[in-house]
């Protein structure tokens, strides 16, 4: 009769030529690697999640960021507070990676001194809002959509004239939140030439 082995037994005479040892120590080694790898790419990517790392270059602090202090989404009666991050980066995994690469182009802007002068960045406060009123368009403004439920909107307690465009063009489908709601939280750019403005 033979005598059952443990399982650390069974592991070392199963590892114990010293290839397979170096598979072992390679799987244990890649296996840490990639959790420590993970771990650093949602930490980087958590950390420009945030409102702080948006208005850590001067380009956003005093432009965007002093625009947004006087609106509602920045101070209001119950304290609820949108930031930056939460208008702009989707919170969907794949839609935020997405949107973390196209951000990389801002990124170069920033580099190569694009919007570096309030003249500058006014200079490209048009395209740059379209861009972004773009991106909000094809996305069904998803971004507003983490807080404002259209199926939660109560019609009674708006006014008149806000409840009768959610109540239509909202509930058709033919427009999106962003279609009515430019400049809510920034100044809108000089649009005379433009449909509508």
């Amino acid at each position: 009769m033979t005598e059952k082995k443990g399982l650390l037994k069974r592991l070392w005479h199963t590892f114990r030529s010293p290839s397979k040892v170096a598979v072992g120590v390679v799987l244990v080694f890649g296996f840490l690697g990639g959790v420590i790898f993970w771990g650093g790419f949602n930490t980087a990517l958590e950390v420009t999640n945030t409102e702080q790392f948006c208005i850590s270059c001067h380009e956003m602090q005093d432009n965007v960021f002093v625009e947004y202090r006087d609106t509602i989404h920045y101070a209001n009666r119950s304290g609820v507070r949108a930031s930056c991050p939460d208008c702009h980066v989707p919170h969907e995994w794949t839609h935020k990676i997405v949107r973390k690469i196209a951000a990389s182009k801002e990124v170069w802007g920033k580099i190569t001194g694009i919007i570096d002068t309030p003249e500058k960045f006014e200079g490209h406060r048009r395209h740059m809002a379209e861009r972004e009123w773009q991106r909000m368009k094809e996305t069904d403004s998803r971004e507003c959509r983490n807080c404002h439920n259209f199926d939660y909107m109560d019609f009674s307690v708006q006014g008149t004239r806000a409840a009768q465009a959610h109540s239509t063009s909202l509930a058709s489908g033919e427009k999106t939140c962003i279609d009515c709601h430019k400049g809510i939280a920034h100044q809108l750019p000089n649009m005379s030439g433009v449909e509508g403005f």
